[in-house]
């Protein structure tokens, strides 16, 4: 991928940047993020060395009805930019550029036709990468809780999801009624979508005011 400044973007395996996304981010935990695509972003090292100061998961989106609301002709063409974490010391622009050279990526090689993500005002996140990525605006998520467990943050539903290891290991130590793992409240997120094409940006403008005619 193309370079800014001696930094670059690269297509990596998700092994590459589980644990810097686990120390970094947030959330300090990748739980439950079914990546699909996921990114690096390297800055110039010793001895020519890349340094790892960025890392980036687009993933199948958390919430089942999440890719048919923001793509409803294509449900399966949605995708949710579910982490997304620089170092620092990375330059100002860094998180911005690290998005449009991830967007560039996959234009070209995959057929995805929406971006969803969310800005969590939780944390003090307003979306000012995401305008400045030329995401729209879509609104606030109404307010809600979080599952927090031994201090991190799960989604609220995880206590119902049998299928996964994770979720079944929560749910036991939930009803053994262990202090570590409580509800807590929390704020509303911004919605943020980005149309990777403008065909599928107008196809989907029309269903919707479609339906609200009828």
């Amino acid at each position: 991928m193309s370079k800014l400044e001696g930094y670059s973007v690269e297509l990596v395996p998700r092994s590459a940047i589980q644990s810097f996304i686990e120390k970094y981010h947030y959330s300090h935990n990748t739980n439950g993020v079914q990546g699909l695509e996921c990114f690096a972003l390297f800055a110039p090292g010793n001895f020519g060395i890349p340094r790892l100061v960025g890392a980036m998961m687009y993933a199948i989106p958390s919430m089942p009805n999440t890719a048919k609301a923001y793509n409803p002709i294509h449900p399966d063409k949605c995708v949710e930019l579910r982490r997304l974490v620089c170092l620092d010391e990375a330059p100002k622009n860094s998180e911005s550029f690290f998005i449009s050279q991830t967007i560039k990526w996959l234009k070209q090689n995959k057929d995805y036709e929406v971006i969803v993500s969310f800005a969590d005002q939780h944390y003090g996140h307003s979306g000012v990468i995401y305008k400045a990525s030329n995401f729209e605006f879509q609104g606030e998520t109404s307010s809600g809780r979080v599952l927090m467990v031994d201090g991190r943050e799960y989604h609220s539903r995880s206590l119902s999801q049998p299928l996964k290891p994770y979720s079944r290991e929560i749910r036991r130590r939930w009803e053994a009624k262990d202090p570590n793992i409580f509800f807590k409240k929390r704020k509303t997120k911004n919605k943020y979508v980005y149309y990777l094409n403008k065909g599928i940006k107008k196809k989907i403008k029309r269903l919707k005011n479609d339906k609200i005619n009828k």
